[in-house]
């Protein structure tokens, strides 16, 4: 299933921040905390691109029965819009995997999380964003979870500077910032799902989306 978590402009706004950093980058203005961890300024360039243009694929992996589907219209939630995709059928929605918004940030979390030394930190940061997530997100008809998408990066950027040591901080503020959105706003609100009537109620997508890649911008900021 190929449609965008937001609409358009936003996509296209978000691909500009990327390529903003992309000259920070390679005069090693930013990024230093990553390349420590074996990541080089043009992977941390190129693992931005992947993640937005694999926020545009969702991989369906469950359908729900739901209540009447809304489609074709466009949601806000929290200052973002995002247009429903077309589907075909009514009273079912379908649970999805979002590759850029889900799949890329555990991967990518996976790693550092090997590469890096154990920080104490960093799991009270996760753990922090996990619960202002679950408290925050909320129910939006028709789109499925959504959560304010400056709250997880901000919160996850001071509780790594607080409490975590310098070379740590930027691997540590993503960790937090994109696995405490996952689980705090999608993982355990997906029981709420069924009730939105959503047409594709994506992990890491729609709702979500924004939070998990301004994270990655705060995080290499913070490097």
């Amino acid at each position: 299933m190929i449609f965008p978590p937001l609409i358009f402009f936003l996509m296209l706004a978000f691909f500009f921040m990327a390529i903003f950093l992309l000259p920070f980058l390679l005069v090693g203005m930013i990024g230093e905390a990553f390349i420590r961890l074996g990541i080089s300024p043009s992977m941390i360039f190129w693992l931005l691109i992947l993640t937005l243009l694999g926020s545009l694929v969702n991989i369906p992996i469950y359908t729900m029965e739901s209540r009447e589907v809304m489609a074709e219209q466009v949601i806000s939630y929290f200052g973002m819009r995002v247009r429903l995709p077309r589907m075909p059928r009514r009273q079912q929605t379908v649970l999805a995997v979002n590759v850029g918004g889900a799949l890329i940030p555990i991967g990518i979390s996976a790693y550092l999380l090997y590469k890096m030394e154990f920080s104490l930190g960093m799991l009270i940061t996760t753990g922090v964003v996990i619960f202002a997530m679950n408290r925050l997100a909320r129910p939006v008809k028709g789109l499925g979870i959504a959560v304010p998408g400056l709250v997880p990066p901000i919160l996850a950027a001071l509780g790594a500077y607080l409490l975590c040591p310098p070379e740590l901080r930027a691997p540590s503020a993503y960790i937090a910032s994109t696995m405490g959105t996952l689980i705090g706003a999608d993982l355990l609100k997906l029981k709420e799902i069924s009730q939105m009537g959503a047409p594709v109620a994506s992990i890491g997508g729609a709702g979500t989306f924004d939070a998990i890649f301004l994270g990655g911008i705060i995080a290499v900021l913070l490097s």
